[in-house]
């Protein structure tokens, strides 16, 4: 039918951390929102407030589950462990600074870590994820983290996994995934929901 919308999948970058604010690569640790990022969940959930989900899925990781609470979809929620950010390995913890003095040059995206995850990996995650997402009928909302959303993103739209290098993604914001026609688009990318908070 024309005119007709396709169901749209909301992606949520969890608010600001310690480690958000210092660039350190959070991947497994289960660090906690700091104030602002409680006050950017918060702000999420005004602006997701309008809309109606038929599904809301988290990261099992509590900086997404928190935010998701904040936001007041907690109570809808399902925990989905594929929606964990990207495992970092030894570089846990670490700036990209900080890893380029020992390996100059190095790119997440493209070098990937010692005894973590590829991005091949992360795709194949994400992979899983839409492969879910497209057989749910109505929209969903997705709390989740910076480079596991950047990776979806790539691929819902036929990227490779590292094509999402290229979608920076701040915290606490809201991006779109959807359609135009039968084609699977970017229909909104980092909007930004509280910059007075940054």
């Amino acid at each position: 039918m024309q005119g007709e919308r396709r169901p749209q999948v909301v992606l949520v970058r969890h608010g600001e951390t310690e480690w958000t604010k210092t660039g350190q690569h959070t991947g497994t640790t289960d660090i906690d929102l700091t104030e602002t990022g409680r006050r950017q969940a918060e702000r999420l959930g005004t602006v997701l407030s309008g809309r109606h989900f038929a599904t809301v899925l988290t990261s099992p990781l509590l900086r997404a589950a928190e935010t998701c609470r904040l936001a007041g979809l907690a109570d809808a929620a399902e925990v989905r462990d594929d929606l964990a950010e990207w495992d970092y390995g030894a570089y846990e913890g670490r700036t990209t600074r900080d890893i380029r003095v020992e390996r100059p040059g190095w790119s997440l995206w493209d070098d990937g870590v010692p005894g973590g995850e590829s991005a091949d990996d992360v795709g194949q995650r994400a992979d899983r994820l839409i492969a879910e997402l497209r057989s749910l009928g109505g929209d969903v909302a997705v709390f989740s983290h910076g480079h596991l959303l950047r990776v979806m993103a790539a691929r819902w739209v036929g990227l490779p996994p590292g094509g999402g290098k290229r979608l920076a993604l701040h915290t606490a914001t809201i991006s779109v995934l959807g359609y135009e026609r039968e084609t699977r688009v970017l229909v909104h990318w980092n909007q930004d929901c509280e910059p007075a908070l940054r």
